[in-house]
């Protein structure tokens, strides 16, 4: 999906990875990051939203909950992460990053709730009356006023399968009266997801049926006194979004694929942002005809068609890959030509870390043409030897 742009826009990337995997430094099922490039994207999207006057929060979960990224985005001004999940609260408290939203894709368990509102997220985003009450309980136990935002839906809105939740616009009043008497909560804002998304038809990023159903629970929020200070609009953040955002609404985007120019809109876009990541992998073996590389890094929405395999990565040829089947496990991906057992395959496809068994490998010096090595991570954010 990403192959040419990462050719276009950071081909000394994929020089970096076939030379440290051809030297040892780096394993098959390796995902490289281009450290500086990633700083470049970053600030500019920070910038973007700084003169727009949008808060960010960054989101992390595609690069494998990343601690080192983490505090690499704080560095430069971010105010702290939104959490996918619980898990994804945990590493960020371990590593004593900041979060600014937790819980809106999925909720905190109630075991764990007085754990991290005494952390001091800035915003627990909640989608019943049942986890506002938990949440009033916990904050009041701790003595502590926690800000909540709400997660609104309404019948025309997107869902991806396994997100399905939220308060609907119908139920959005009695959820307001019912929750009025709870101490130790204040209802702050509203948020959905995907607010904002490429759309092939239009070649651009536009907004989703969910944009209009959070600016209308603001009116909700307005008629019961509420004043919503943050209007969440997630998905697709980038410089590009930001401008969209602007006119359409919303006041809080969360990079994530912005960061590494990686948004499905990059792929077919000129964007600011540039390519920084890629799948490095390592021929395995041959079977009537086919190539067959080191899988584990494999995201059943990649989209990934070819990758470059060689040794020198001056002379890397191009060939097809066909993924596993979405039942199987990725054990290997098969690439569409016989090749040499241990040359390197580089690939650039939509990925997300978090839900994969690979590597993370932070690269510096890329751009100089000395890259070097400055940490290796799982796919959980916990640093490796």
């Amino acid at each position: 999906m990403f192959i040419e742009k990462l050719q276009k826009d950071n081909t000394k990337l994929i020089h970096a990875a076939c030379r440290l995997h051809q030297e040892g430094g780096i394993l098959p099922d390796s995902y490289v990051v281009d450290l500086e490039q990633f700083r470049r994207n970053a600030s500019m999207i920070k910038k973007a939203a700084d003169d727009k006057g949008i808060r960010l929060f960054f989101m992390l979960k595609q690069l494998g909950r990343n601690p080192f990224l983490a505090k690499e985005l704080m560095k430069l001004g971010y105010e702290g992460a939104v959490t996918v999940d619980y898990r994804e609260a945990q590493v960020m408290m371990r590593h004593g990053i900041p979060i600014g939203n937790v819980g809106h894709l999925v909720q905190i368990p109630q075991g764990m709730l007085r754990q991290i509102v005494d952390y001091g997220p800035e915003y627990i985003t909640v989608f019943s009356e049942d986890k506002a009450k938990a949440v009033s309980r916990a904050a009041l136990s701790l003595g502590k006023v926690q800000k909540l935002m709400i997660r609104v839906c309404d019948d025309a809105d997107m869902m991806y399968s396994g997100q399905t939740a939220g308060v609907s616009l119908k139920e959005l009043p009695s959820f307001l009266e019912h929750t009025a008497g709870y101490q130790g909560i204040r209802i702050a804002g509203v948020t959905s997801f995907p607010c904002y998304l490429f759309r092939e038809d239009l070649g651009d990023i536009a907004p989703t049926a969910n944009l209009q159903t959070v600016l209308r629970a603001v009116d909700v929020l307005k008629k019961y006194g509420i004043k919503a200070e943050i209007v969440n609009t997630p998905s697709a953040t980038c410089v590009r979004t930001l401008d969209v955002m602007e006119g359409q609404g919303g006041n809080c985007g969360e990079p994530g694929h912005g960061l590494t120019g990686t948004t499905p809109a990059h792929a077919v876009m000129d964007l600011p942002e540039k390519s920084c990541v890629a799948y490095v992998s390592e021929v395995s073996h041959n079977f009537e005809g086919k190539g067959y590389c080191y899988g584990g890094g494999f995201y059943r929405r990649s989209h990934v068609a070819y990758a470059l395999v060689g040794e020198d990565a001056r002379h890397l040829r191009r060939t097809k890959v066909a993924p596993p089947s979405l039942e199987s496990i990725d054990y290997h991906f098969e690439l569409g030509e016989s090749c040499r057992v241990g040359e390197t395959v580089v690939m650039a496809f939509r990925y997300q870390i978090f839900v994969t068994r690979s590597d993370v490998v932070l690269l510096e010096g890329v751009a100089e043409g000395n890259p070097v090595i400055t940490g290796i991570y799982d796919s959980l954010g916990n640093k490796k030897d």
